[in-house]
């Protein structure tokens, strides 16, 4: 416990921005639909997050090796804090939508702060304790911020006020943490060319991730209203989704790690593709049978991500390692810009249920990918592979870092 209590400040600081994040997400979603925004209004300032929070993965280690950690994080923070009330002052699309634009960059540049000083911390003595403690702050923080949302209500300017104060009082635990602020992290290059080489399936693989899982986030409120859920039962089926994520995410692992890792994520784009098709088709306005299925697509879809990962660092030669972490993410937010734009305009054409056919057929699509690539391309030997199973968060690259023993990271 000694190991792990100067990292307390920076776990709580991670805990409020997961938290509120997850909680803007959902609400800004039911917010819209309140305010009488289309859908595909609704999934363009959703893809506004999701193209600021690509360029934040670009710029924001330019921006840390030149002012530093905590600089960086309280200029972010009060930009985010100050970008989330504006939207209760001015409720248009064009306006919601470059707020959240703003919001997308600021956050991932909070949270590439908070994982690179975790990371200059962090031993090989407590390293997977502060993952656990990590992903249970991530798992719970954003579970019960959902509950806000019945408990506060959507109307008026209440919530917005919440996120505003939750991300401004994020700076009062960084700046208990530890004095000496970490070296400048080394610049992030990105070679999109490159990734492709080392694994078209990895690179197509975190495309469908954000085609699908960011669709989820955005739209999964638009669809649980339209079936006629209540604010609370909403709260609820995103809670679901979301907690699913880490049931199967170490069974999979494990298994990929002994067993070639496209039959794993096979697997895993089948069985979420089974949960979109009964949502889609038989779970009808049953509650109990949409959390059950939503249970299902989270347990399966939100592990693969993790599983494209590993299988891009299966085929990655010495000193690729960063690179991969790196694209990766990229290529997750250009799914994650296109999906919820393209999913939500569907949705305005041919109502809710379309929203999780319409992930169907990408994970099939998906499926015969990976079949094609398994005729074309051998599978790793276990015993070649330089890097294990890791169970990763879509915050920042330098989660990888953090979750990776230095012993299997590259040398320089």
């Amino acid at each position: 416990m000694s190991q792990i209590k100067p990292l307390i400040p920076l776990l709580i600081t991670a805990g409020i921005l997961i938290g509120g994040n997850g909680l803007q997400a959902t609400f800004i979603s039911l917010r819209a639909l309140q305010e009488g925004f289309s859908a595909s209004t609704i999934g363009l300032v959703g893809t506004g997050y999701n193209i600021g929070f690509a360029l934040g993965c670009v710029y924001v280690t330019r921006i840390m090796r030149s002012i530093g950690h905590i600089r960086t994080f309280s200029a972010l923070a009060a930009i985010a804090s100050a970008a989330s009330i504006a939207m209760a002052l001015l409720i248009v699309p064009w306006f919601w939508f470059s707020m959240r634009l703003m919001q997308g960059l600021c956050f991932a540049g909070l949270f590439a702060v908070v994982e690179s000083w975790l990371n200059a911390r962090v031993t090989n003595s407590n390293r997977a304790r502060t993952l656990s403690i990590y992903r249970f702050v991530d798992l719970g923080s954003v579970t019960l911020a959902q509950y806000l949302i019945p408990s506060v209500g959507i109307s008026g300017f209440q919530l917005f006020a919440v996120i505003s104060m939750a991300l401004s009082l994020s700076l009062v635990p960084i700046s208990f943490a530890d004095r000496s602020s970490p070296g400048a992290p080394e610049a992030i290059r990105f070679d999109i060319k490159t990734l492709w080489n080392i694994s078209p399936l990895a690179t197509i693989g975190c495309i469908v991730v954000g085609l699908t899982n960011s669709v989820f986030r955005s739209l999964g409120p638009v669809y649980a209203q339209g079936i006629g859920l209540s604010v609370t039962e909403i709260a609820t089926f995103m809670s679901v989704g979301i907690f699913a994520g880490i049931v199967l995410q170490y069974p999979l692992g494990a298994y990929s790690d002994r067993l070639d890792r496209r039959l794993i994520i096979l697997i895993s784009s089948l069985g979420s593709l089974a949960a979109c098709l009964f949502l889609s088709f038989l779970a009808g306005s049953n509650e109990w049978r949409n959390f059950a299925g939503i249970f299902v697509f989270g347990a399966f879809c939100m592990p693969l991500y993790s599983l494209c990962s590993a299988h891009a660092n299966d085929h990655a030669a010495k000193g690729q390692h960063a690179l991969v972490s790196a694209g990766t993410l990229f290529f997750w937010s250009v799914g994650a810009i296109v999906g919820p734009l393209f999913a939500s305009f569907m949705l305005d054409m041919f109502g809710p249920r379309v929203l999780f056919a319409y992930m169907a057929v990408v994970l099939f699509l998906f499926m015969l990918y990976t079949l094609q690539r398994m005729t074309v391309r051998e599978g790793v030997p276990t015993e070649r592979r330089s890097m294990r199973f890791r169970n990763l968060l879509r915050t920042s690259t330098f989660f990888n870092k953090l979750a990776t023993p230095p012993s299997e990271r590259d040398k320089p």
